[in-house]
């Protein structure tokens, strides 16, 4: 006979319980470092996939991408530091956004550089357009977080508009997982497989309440089949492949290596003085509006894996804030690497793409756990949370097709800069998943009794302003006592 417990709704969680290590606790120094090792090794994923793509356009080699690699790797980590001591205080790392991937090559393939015929001329232009515009871009970032612009807007979210937000920034990124895993599936592969069975099985197995196989997955994956991929490399098993093939799945050929200086001095403006144009700032500012929505999502996704209480609007803008200053560093400073960074660069895509797999869907599962502040019985909330979902994938595939296909967006007026700030807001599932999502909840029977609690409003009433809840002050307050000079409100 089934106990009457069996039948009870699990209790909904303001913090996520089992959490080995929450915001406000920290591992010992030695376990610390090994987990920020861990850290650093799956953002080195888009560190080098996104300079891959934009250098060779700039006109740059080997030796200026492995420049710029090292350079977004240096200043990540000035910015990571920065938000966790003084932005938001949640354990997440500032590194390479997709959504200025856009914008950026926009300026490379602008008119005004076909005029250099020398590469190495053309690649030093373009950067100091790209530095100029996000410069310009790294104001009205700081502006919407220090002036509190951000806050304003993100007090109206409700659980119900903010769940398709952190989903869509999981599952928004879906394209850089199991697509870019498939270009080398005999490695890709049994790095995922490996990663689940590290992180979910052998915890289980063992059944020891701290498993160094879970904590450490990611390291112990990596290390495991970057040397089944150098002995693959070594034996000359893509000797005779095709050279995308041999590009995704040998360990010697990104170039990095044999082009890194062993140590290299940073100083800002290491390309020279950044020039400003008018057409590339509209286009970097709308990016850097799309990256404060998905960052917004990952801050609130990592608020929850953290175990802390929901995120503050003031954090949230606080946050916001300093990773404007992140802009702006990326826009003025060098790099202080040199030829471990490049090592470890030089790891095969498709492995990292194996991490994505796992660890993008933990961002989307964090959204989904918005879901249980909600009432799911409502068709209101089946309609926006579905509707928002749906339409925010949709449009950014469909935007995304167009610009693959026929080389424009589908939005082609005669001013090319607004063309490109369409194509990079519909582009971005999470942006244009929040939108219908947040326009939608503030609507959309508004006046009626029951949405306050369909939605779930009244279970975020107590985290709207920063000392409602005594539990903020423990995971949010900033070092120092520096809250005597920077309020949160």
């Amino acid at each position: 006979m089934a106990k009457i417990d069996d039948f009870a709704p699990f209790p909904v969680k303001d913090q996520l319980p089992g959490v080995e290590y929450c915001v406000s606790s920290s591992p010992n120094w030695p376990e610390g470092i090994v987990q920020g090792f861990q850290h650093y090794i799956v953002m080195l994923g888009t560190t080098v996939i996104i300079p891959s793509i934009l250098v060779p356009l700039m006109g740059g080699g080997d030796v200026q991408k492995a420049e710029v690699i090292n350079t977004v790797l240096f200043v990540s980590g000035i910015n990571t530091l920065l938000q966790s001591l003084f932005g938001s205080r949640l354990p997440v790392v500032i590194g390479a956004s997709y959504a200025y991937v856009i914008p950026a090559l926009y300026i490379t393939f602008s008119y005004r550089f076909t005029y250099y015929l020398h590469p190495h001329v053309r690649f030093e232009e373009t950067m100091r357009a790209i530095q100029g515009a996000l410069i310009i871009a790294s104001i009205s970032h700081m502006v919407m977080g220090f002036f509190g612009l951000w806050r304003i807007l993100v007090r109206f979210l409700t659980p119900l508009s903010a769940a398709p937000l952190v989903i869509l920034t999981g599952v928004g990124l879906v394209v850089l997982a199991f697509p870019q895993l498939a270009r080398c599936v005999e490695i890709g592969l049994p790095a995922l497989i490996i990663l689940i069975i590290l992180s979910q099985y052998l915890p289980h197995l063992f059944k020891c309440k701290r498993s160094i196989c879970e904590q450490f997955a990611v390291l112990f994956t990596v290390a495991i089949v970057w040397a089944y991929a150098e002995i693959l490399t070594a034996a000359g098993a893509y000797n005779k492949r095709p050279d995308s093939t041999q590009l995704s799945c040998r360990t010697d050929r990104s170039g990095l290596i044999s082009a890194s200086p062993w140590v290299r001095i940073p100083y800002p403006l290491q390309w020279g003085r950044p020039s400003f144009h008018a057409s590339d700032a509209f286009a970097m500012i709308a990016a850097s509006y799309v990256a404060i929505v998905e960052t917004t999502g990952s801050l609130i996704a990592a608020s929850r894996f953290g175990s802390a209480t929901h995120i503050p609007p003031s954090v949230l803008s606080r946050g916001i804030g300093w990773q404007g200053i992140g802009v702006l560093l990326n826009g003025l400073f060098g790099t202080a690497t040199g030829k471990f960074g490049a090592v470890l660069a030089s790891i095969p895509l498709p492995i990292f793409a194996a991490l994505y797999c796992v660890l993008f869907a933990y961002v989307a599962s964090a959204g989904l756990g918005l879901l249980q502040f909600c009432n799911l019985n409502s068709f209101r909330t089946k309609f926006i949370l579905g509707f928002s979902i749906f339409i925010g994938l949709s449009v950014a595939q469909y935007f995304t097709e167009y610009l693959f296909i026929s080389g424009r967006g589908p939005v082609h007026t005669r001013t090319s800069a607004f063309n490109v700030i369409m194509q990079v807001i519909f582009s971005s599932a999470a942006t244009v998943g929040i939108m219908a999502a947040f326009l939608l909840d503030c609507t959309h029977s508004y006046g009626h009794a029951s949405v306050r609690r369909d939605s779930g409003r009244h279970w975020w009433e107590k985290f709207r302003v920063y000392y409602t809840d005594t539990r903020t002050e423990e995971f949010y307050a900033l070092p120092y006592n520096l809250n005597r000079f920077f309020p949160s409100f």
